[in-house]
């Protein structure tokens, strides 16, 4: 929107269609670029902490005070932004203008204001009890320690709820530069801080019956470095949202009343459920599961589920997000023509995020020990956390391809302003991941949570792709089951040629140094990367052709 005068829908044809889908894929470019550089530096954050702190008890502290802030967060605010905030605020603004958003984001940010500050006093209150309740695996000073960082890292909720407000206002407005690249700030921050304010290693010496042993270590409090980044990283992220609002006007105020306001709260209460049993209680039982394994546990958890961001970031969160808006007003169209201009940006989503997560999937399972050795296996991380942090990361990948397809049909449902059916398909998920973790960990120990986190996935996208299709009469022709062949095709070959290479190279190169390192990774990579795209040219997979022919359309401007 460029202005303040109401805007008038219009029915789309042939023609805006095809501008739907160039703005898309403008969009999606948008925040692809700033979720690469955010997973770059979220790796380069658990590539700092895993050389500082390695799998040991300093991280589980660590993670449990981050993990706290962060549920509560995703619970109240995260879950309103893509349900309720987004779809609500883009009506406001093409219906009523920009001062009717203004007054609504205020109203929002009043009432965030004032109910979470509440909620970070008892977190520094309850903190001790807070973390005892998340990680009751643990021993006595890793939860004395979980517990003072947890003070530390609780104000972060304040910031990162604004900047979820005004990161939705700026995505409802179609603007998503600012909002894309926030996330790199966030990370940036965390390594900054980490790397300049941990202390230094310390000589340390125990005594035994053949002599002394010198050993050297950080101090017990030394991982207190990356809370105080992470408080930070969440106050710069904040920030980098004003460039976006220059000329938005927001106050303070006491009047909650606004009727959009009821509107957000009656979208959000279905989600909020969802929400609770996934962060209140999924997450706090995989914690719980998970300190019953093995030291480092949760560390094995985060880095895995860190290299999952990655591409699930780079596709389907961006690919989503950038459809969603514009899903929001077509699906408000009750003629005909609304419909299929809503069932075609739905699908053209669909068949972007298959052409693109299929080979990420394959190309992440095949190198994953050469990329895990890259990145962690360095300082206080050894070869044998290495191969734990494998493991956890293929069974992770086999629910990836689902999950980036089921987050585009969420988004479906919440566009049509429907979040009560994907809560109860999200009810269902969960209940079959804690029965399936439960029923295998005696088996699979740590490594049944990675097992039903897939089976969650399949499950979800499966019943959600199925209700969708009936809600919607069909999906019309989208052409899915034969993207998803050609795609998965060209991936599996792609993966086969890389696994005949790795060796090839390993061979070569060697495993020890950190340039062999680089090129094995680097190599089999860009090997990768051309034979699916060769393959994908070969059996004339249409979206690759289309978005590569809009990259160089945008390279010759």
């Amino acid at each position: 929107m460029s202005s303040d005068s109401p805007a008038v829908d219009t029915v789309p044809s042939a023609e805006t269609q095809v501008e739907t889908n160039a703005g898309v894929a403008r969009a999606t470019g948008v925040l692809a670029l700033g979720n690469i550089a955010s997973r770059v530096l979220g790796l380069l954050r658990e590539v700092a902490l895993t050389n500082l702190f390695g799998a040991t008890a300093a991280i589980d502290a660590f993670n449990v005070a981050v993990i706290v802030p962060k549920a509560l967060y995703d619970l109240l605010i995260a879950g309103h932004v893509n349900s309720a905030i987004i779809p609500v605020l883009s009506e406001v603004a093409s219906r009523d203008g920009r001062r009717a958003l203004w007054q609504l984001v205020s109203v929002l940010l009043s009432l965030v204001t004032a109910a979470l500050a509440l909620l970070v006093i008892g977190l520094e209150l309850f903190a001790p009890q807070i973390v005892g309740f998340v990680g009751s695996g643990f021993d006595v000073p890793t939860l004395q320690l979980a517990a003072d960082l947890l003070r530390l890292t609780a104000p972060a909720l304040i910031f990162l709820s604004w900047f979820s407000v005004l990161s939705g206002t700026l995505y409802a407005l179609r603007v998503f530069t600012w909002p894309a690249f926030a996330g790199a700030g966030f990370n940036a921050a965390i390594v900054l801080v980490t790397i300049f304010l941990v202390p230094p290693v310390q000589a340390t010496v125990t005594l035994s019956l053949t002599g002394a042993i010198w050993k050297q270590a950080r101090p017990s409090d030394a991982i207190t470095a990356a809370a105080l980044g992470w408080l930070i990283g969440s106050l710069v992220q904040l920030v980098l949202q004003m460039p976006g609002l220059r000329g938005a006007h927001l106050h303070l105020t006491l009047r909650w009343n606004h009727p959009a306001l009821r509107r957000i709260v009656r979208l959000y209460t279905p989600v909020m459920f969802s929400l609770v049993l996934d962060t209140l209680v999924i997450r706090t039982f995989s914690y719980n599961l998970a300190s019953q394994s093995f030291e480092g546990s949760t560390g094995y958890m985060n880095w895995a589920t860190t290299l999952i961001q990655f591409p699930q970031g780079l596709v389907a969160t961006a690919i989503s997000i950038a459809i969603l808006p514009t899903l929001s007003r077509q699906a408000a169209l009750t003629t005909e023509s609304g419909q299929t201009a809503f069932r075609d940006t739905l699908g053209l989503g669909l068949r972007l995020a298959t052409t693109l997560i299929l080979p990420a999937t394959i190309g992440l399972f095949v190198l994953a020990h050469p990329i895990i050795d890259l990145l962690f296996e360095h300082g206080a991380f050894t070869a044998s956390d290495t191969l734990v942090t494998v493991l956890a990361l293929r069974l992770y990948l086999v629910g990836l391809p689902f999950a980036a397809l089921d987050l585009l049909l969420v988004y479906g449902f919440y566009a049509r302003q429907d979040t009560l059916t994907p809560a109860l398909i999200g009810l269902l998920s969960l209940t079959i991941y804690m029965v399936v973790a439960i029923a295998l960990f005696p088996l699979f120990n740590l490594f049944s949570l990675m097992i039903a986190d897939s089976i969650k996935h399949i499950v979800h996208a499966l019943v959600s792709g199925y209700l969708l299709a009936r809600r919607m009469n069909g999906l019309g022709r989208q052409r899915l089951w034969l993207t998803f062949g050609k795609a998965g095709f060209a991936a599996l070959a792609m993966g086969a040629v890389t696994a005949w290479l790795l060796p090839l190279l390993v061979s070569r190169l060697g495993t020890s140094g950190l340039l062999n390192e680089v090129l094995l990774v680097t190599i089999s990579g860009a090997v990768s990367v051309l034979a699916y795209l060769g393959l994908a040219f070969f059996l004339r997979i249409e979206e690759l052709r289309w978005l590569t022919g809009l990259i160089r359309q945008r390279l010759k401007v």
